[in-house]
């Protein structure tokens, strides 16, 4: 006994009991299913991104790197999804697995915007020097300056910034950044200046 690819039913004749469709029907309409969804995701990692830039979170490189594991995963579940589709094989577990995962940019978007934008603390003034600059020129444009840490247990912070302030400090140059505890625990940076 096999299950339907677009309703998951037992499925014991060559139509589904449940939605009526045939195999090949019903492989269409999930890889249908899959693009849109898949669509969906691509959308939701954009909009992480630009939550990203809005507040940018103190630990930027840890955040980006688990978002980037999330995505090959889904992506690679997707391309297995649709592969096994096209066998007629048993595709309801990963399907399931795969739908999980694809709000979750979506939501780590949302936490990252409630977090920078409903807190009302006030910011903290960390002494820092620049040590270096870092640029990265893409579609979605990515600048840090390394400084040296403020905090105990790091020898140097990499706080993501905009071009203005990019462009404004140089290697050597002594600034001040105000951290913000974030409203659900997530420091992220409110600003750079010159001290």
């Amino acid at each position: 006994m096999t299950r339907c690819l677009n309703c998951g039913a037992e499925r014991a004749a060559d139509a589904c009991e449940a939605c009526g469709l045939t195999p090949v029907a019903a492989e269409l309409v999930l890889r249908r299913r899959l693009l849109n969804r898949t669509a969906f995701f691509l959308l939701g990692i954009l909009a992480f991104l630009a939550a990203c830039r809005w507040y940018p979170p103190l630990e930027i490189d840890g955040i980006l790197i688990f978002v980037g594991v999330i995505f090959f995963l889904t992506l690679f579940l997707a391309i297995v999804v649709e592969r096994r589709a096209l066998r007629h094989a048993e595709v309801e577990a990963l399907k399931r697995v795969y739908y999980g995962f694809v709000p979750l940019p979506w939501l780590l978007g949302v936490l990252l915007c409630l977090n920078g934008g409903l807190d009302r603390t006030t910011s903290r003034e960390c002494p820092a020097r620049v040590v270096e600059k870092f640029a990265l020129t893409a579609p979605l444009p990515n600048r840090r300056l390394i400084l040296t840490s403020w905090r105990e247990d790091r020898r140097v912070e990499r706080v993501a910034v905009d071009r203005d302030d990019f462009n404004r400090f140089h290697p050597g140059d002594t600034i001040t950044v105000r951290v913000k505890e974030g409203l659900v625990g997530i420091p992220w940076v409110s600003g750079v200046d010159r001290r």
